[in-house]
């Protein structure tokens, strides 16, 4: 008995023996499920935020074919270009460039036609205006057309025929009481004088009505004041408004 208390003094007695293994899975295991669980539940989420479909993914697929440079205007909208901005660039760029070269044709008619005098083009990014004197289109008065305005006219035909874009015809007065039994109004001669440019031009051409409509604005926009006989001329006018097509509102 002395000699095992001996032993058990100097460390080398018998030794216990160690703690059975906690039953169940490991800890770190646990641990991993619950991140796991964490993570499906995630996805399943923003999978749920998508509509999986046809038409996007006909979207995604163009986008990709954009992106890689199959470039193409598709207008059925089955494709979405990679930056539709620099799609409306681009086109912003042809309407800019199809409104220069209308200008040049407008001017290179009025100087072949002698009606520099009478006849002036203007242009900015949203069309061309040809503004004609109605002293060259019509009588003081009068809705008839002059045999200057036949030829005025003619030129603007030959102008919508080489380009697709859409007119409005504007007719003007001075603001004054018409000299005219029939149109009493402002209002109405100057409809009625477009209305005039108008018909000439639909019955003289092959043009679609679709492209054109006729509007009287009266004496309600003059370019001038009304204070002198040369400036009431100025403001007796009708204007040829070119717009590219494809605009909302022309």
């Amino acid at each position: 008995m002395a000699d095992q208390e001996a032993l058990e003094q100097q460390g080398g007695g018998p030794k216990s023996d160690p703690p059975k293994p906690d039953e169940g899975i490991p800890p770190w295991m646990a641990t991993f499920a619950d991140m796991v669980t964490l993570l499906l539940c995630f996805f399943v989420l923003l999978l749920s935020f998508t509509n999986q479909d046809v038409t996007n993914f006909r979207k995604l697929m163009g986008s990709i074919q954009e992106a890689l440079g199959v470039q193409y205007e598709d207008r059925s909208a089955q494709s979405v270009p990679y930056a539709d901005t620099t799609f409306k660039e681009r086109q912003s760029v042809r309407e800019n460039r199809q409104i220069v070269e209308l200008g040049v044709i407008l001017k290179k008619a009025i100087r072949s036609k002698d009606l520099t005098h009478m006849a002036k083009v203007s242009s900015d990014k949203s069309g061309v205006m040809l503004r004609l004197s109605s002293q060259l289109l019509f009588d003081k008065g009068s809705v008839e057309l002059t045999a200057e305005a036949k030829q005025a006219l003619q030129m603007v035909i030959d102008s919508m025929k080489q380009t697709d874009f859409n007119l409005v015809i504007r007719g003007h007065t001075d603001g004054e009481t018409p000299e005219s039994v029939q149109y009493g109004s402002n209002w109405s001669l100057s409809a009625a004088r477009a209305a005039s440019c108008l018909r000439y031009i639909i019955e003289h051409s092959d043009i679609p009505a679709t492209r054109m409509k006729a509007v009287g604005y009266g004496g309600s926009k003059p370019l001038l004041p009304g204070t002198s006989e040369e400036n009431r001329q100025a403001n007796r006018r009708v204007e040829f408004f070119y717009m590219p097509p494809g605009r909302s509102k022309w």
